[in-house]
């Protein structure tokens, strides 16, 4: 009987669904190595959306995306911000060492979307953020279509419930506060969804406002609840008043 051929050893273009896929092209840093060195591409997806989930919208994101769009707001173009779940403080903002910042604030789902399909296709642009927690599965679809041309990065930001839906993002992850008891300044992101293997567990990223940073010494940086001490105990005295004194 003839000999087995051997196997073809694959090409190094060849991405294994087990390993980072590092054929993409290169992120946007994001500002946090041990989150970068779970990136397909070292950061932030140029080309692609990325689906951000959270139990609250208009606070932690701010935190988490603050490197990066430092570092995109160094252009003249501005970060472009659709439907915001309030009103943009732009002194903290600016503060934070963001660049030129462009808000549209869409009134219906309809409009939200085709907002953010124009801004995704516009190349004026340092960034697209936008929260779209009604968006469905091929709307999802059809941005990432748009997506896939782009030259900045783009964030998409969903409810915590739109994990169990279809998503053509190719990266999606939870963001969340500290849920242990750590330093307040913590935050814990899981990617349960990268060109490569599902990241198992939490990871926990030290997000300090850049306001904030130049100011907290090393103790207030490792600020951690603590429980409360129980009050100490004293002796009382009882008066007792005898009837008719």
């Amino acid at each position: 009987m003839p000999s087995p051929r051997p196997v073809p050893a694959l090409p190094s273009a060849v991405w294994r669904g087990d390993s980072l896929d590092t054929g993409v092209r290169p992120g946007q840093p994001s500002g946090f190595a041990a989150l970068d060195a779970l990136l397909p591409g070292g950061g932030w997806p140029l080309g692609g959306l990325t689906e951000i989930l959270q139990p609250q919208a208009g606070a932690l994101e701010w935190r988490l995306l603050g490197p990066a769009l430092r570092c995109a707001g160094k252009s003249e173009a501005p970060l472009l911000l659709i439907h915001p779940p309030g009103a943009p403080h732009l002194p903290g903002l600016r503060g934070e060492g963001l660049g030129p910042l462009v808000w549209i604030d869409a009134a219906t789902p309809q409009q939200q979307l085709w907002a953010t399909e124009q801004a995704v296709q516009s190349s004026g642009a340092a960034a697209v953020l936008a929260w779209l927690p009604q968006a469905r599965p091929e709307q999802m679809r059809r941005l990432q279509v748009h997506a896939l041309g782009a030259q900045m990065p783009v964030f998409v930001f969903r409810s915590v419930a739109a994990r169990e839906q279809s998503s053509a993002a190719p990266l999606r992850l939870m963001l969340r506060a500290a849920s242990s008891p750590c330093s307040i300044w913590q935050l814990e992101v899981q990617l349960f969804k990268r060109r490569g293997p599902a990241h198992s567990g939490w990871l926990s990223l030290s997000a300090v406002p850049a306001t904030l940073d130049p100011l907290l010494t090393p103790r207030l940086r490792d600020i951690a609840p603590r429980p409360a001490r129980l009050p100490r105990t004293t002796p009382h005295v009882v008066d007792r008043v005898t009837a008719g004194h």
